[in-house]
């Protein structure tokens, strides 16, 4: 372990530059105590590294020294597919071991194609969360991972939102997937292929028991369709809407993917007074008066009748407390002023 951090500690070095003890302890997880010995550790191995010492110091490596101590574990090797993730592959527990493998990497590069990469890195990012969420805590991630992995089966306690709400089930893990900052499993269970999300497990354990992957299992085609079928699956009403030139404007930010899709696949034209009829996917009328409640009063709801008489109340409610509260605060202030 600790050979491994010397190699990563030298090999920051040749790739950076001037780095202070600070810096090297943040790149690799380590306290800065840790930073010194190391840094002592390569001189006394006779590694030509220095402290430049003042503001603006740090620790450097001698003009035109490299190391060619460059290949890659095996380990290193499987975590080069994330580096576009450094997040993600935090949360399976490969952050470090990516850390340095992109370390090899660039240390075993020409001169001039390790500035490229660092010109790329520099100018792209990839940051595969959604936006106004919470990020989800997956403590049986990094264990999922490793039973997807060496293709072992797992217990699992599940929570979900069917009756009965706890489940215990033994699975075989096929494999990983993050949507949009949201980590899912593929699993099969006796024939079935089902999916799971990670943040839901309760409790899991990794058993000594293998299992054989299906040779013709495709974990991309199989989210995929799994994903088309949910979406299917979940939206199977309709509600016929009118909508304001601002409200068609609002359709991609007000409204789910499914439901923004369904809806521009379908408006017509404008009447004379500009607003355009469109027909909705919607889960239930009690989700679709959530949804469309965003939009405020830039959407007419037509049908079903019990979806708009739903708005119509929930309206009539606010128009109760909006129109008769400052009402009553301006009596209120004026009963306290004559006291």
């Amino acid at each position: 372990m600790r050979a491994s951090r010397l190699l990563s500690v030298l090999l920051l070095l040749q790739n950076r530059g001037l780095l202070t003890a600070q810096q090297i302890a943040d790149e690799l997880d380590v306290s800065v105590r840790t930073v010194y010995r190391d840094i002592d550790a390569l001189s006394a191995t006779g590694v030509p590294v220095y402290a430049e010492h003042g503001h603006g110091g740090g620790y450097r490596l001698v003009d035109g020294f490299r190391t060619r101590l460059t290949g890659l574990t095996e380990q290193e090797a499987e975590s080069i597919f994330f580096a576009g993730l450094p997040a993600a592959a935090a949360e399976l527990g490969l952050g470090s071991v990516l850390a340095t493998a992109e370390l090899k990497l660039r240390a075993a590069l020409p001169a001039t194609l390790n500035r490229q990469v660092g010109r790329v890195r520099d100018r792209f990012h990839l940051d595969a969360a959604g936006w106004f969420r919470d990020t989800e805590t997956n403590p049986h991630l990094a264990a999922l991972a490793g039973a997807v992995w060496d293709e072992h089966r797992v217990r699992l306690t599940y929570e979900r939102h069917a009756a009965p709400r706890v489940v215990e089930r033994v699975v075989d893990p096929l494999g990983i997937v993050l949507k949009a900052g949201v980590w899912y499993f593929v699993a099969r269970v006796g024939d079935d292929l089902r999916t799971y999300r990670v943040a839901a497990i309760v409790d899991l354990t990794v058993l000594d028991e293998r299992f054989t992957r299906p040779a013709d299992f495709d974990l991309a085609a199989t989210w995929t369709e799994w994903a088309e079928d949910f979406e299917r699956r979940l939206f199977r009403g309709e509600a016929v809407i009118r909508l304001s030139p601002h409200g068609v404007e609002m359709i991609p930010y007000l409204m789910t993917r499914a439901m923004a899709r369904g809806t521009q696949h379908t408006i017509q034209p404008p009447d004379a007074d500009g607003w355009a009829r469109a027909v909705v996917p919607i889960e239930s009328v009690r989700h679709a008066h959530g949804e469309l409640l965003r939009l405020g009063a830039e959407v007419e709801v037509l049908e079903p009748p019990e979806l708009r008489d739903m708005l119509r109340a929930t309206v009539a409610r606010l128009a109760e407390y909006y129109g008769t509260a400052p009402a009553r605060d301006a009596a209120a202030r004026t009963s306290g002023s004559t006291r």
